[in-house]
């Protein structure tokens, strides 16, 4: 149990109760009630969902105001593949919330995704037919021809390579190769 007092009024003070314990365990606080009017504030619960590379994915509960790292250490902490850096362990979680800890590969597709987002690129090996579209010189049929190459192909390995689908000769990939890139 916390008291605290001198936050508002002269003649009140906050009595915090831990969780799991009721007004009623405390009879100290009938002397506090008798002397200043006083506010019981119970602590609040939230569950936050902690998957990935974590020992033991699910929800679990924690006081409201609990950071990511004791919601982490309720999951039974990062495995050993787990990217230490990705998630800010300080955060403030909130009710409802999913904590994702991604392995390292993960993070670093991830990072390398936001990037190529950021900066407006297409990826090529993952772009549907109308990202595709969204380049310059490649139409419906040009877009349709690059997804069923690399259907049929796989991924490309380099940029360059869009010049092995059929139709897209050095004057065109001139024009998107800034546009576009490889993951």
């Amino acid at each position: 149990m916390l008291f605290v007092t001198g936050c508002g009024t002269a003649d009140e003070a906050i009595v915090l109760i831990p969780p799991g314990e009721s007004v009623a365990e405390f009879p100290e606080l009938e002397a506090a009630e008798q002397a200043a009017e006083t506010r019981v504030v119970e602590p609040q619960t939230v569950y936050v969902y902690v998957c990935g590379a974590v020992r033991t994915p699910g929800v679990v509960e924690v006081p409201e105001g609990s950071r990511a790292a004791e919601a982490l250490e309720l999951a039974g902490g990062m495995t050993t593949e787990a990217d230490p850096f990705y998630v800010n362990l300080a955060e403030i979680v909130t009710d409802g919330q999913k904590l994702y800890f991604p392995t390292a590969s993960e993070a670093e597709e991830m990072e390398a995704a936001g990037k190529a987002a950021e900066e407006g690129l297409v990826n090529i090996n993952t772009a549907s037919a109308e990202e595709l579209c969204t380049l310059p010189g490649i139409g419906a049929s040009r877009a349709a021809d690059i997804v069923r190459y690399r259907e049929k192909n796989g991924a490309f390995q380099t940029k360059e390579d869009i010049m092995k689908v059929s139709g897209i000769k050095q004057n065109a990939y001139d024009k998107l190769c800034d546009r576009i890139t490889v993951q």
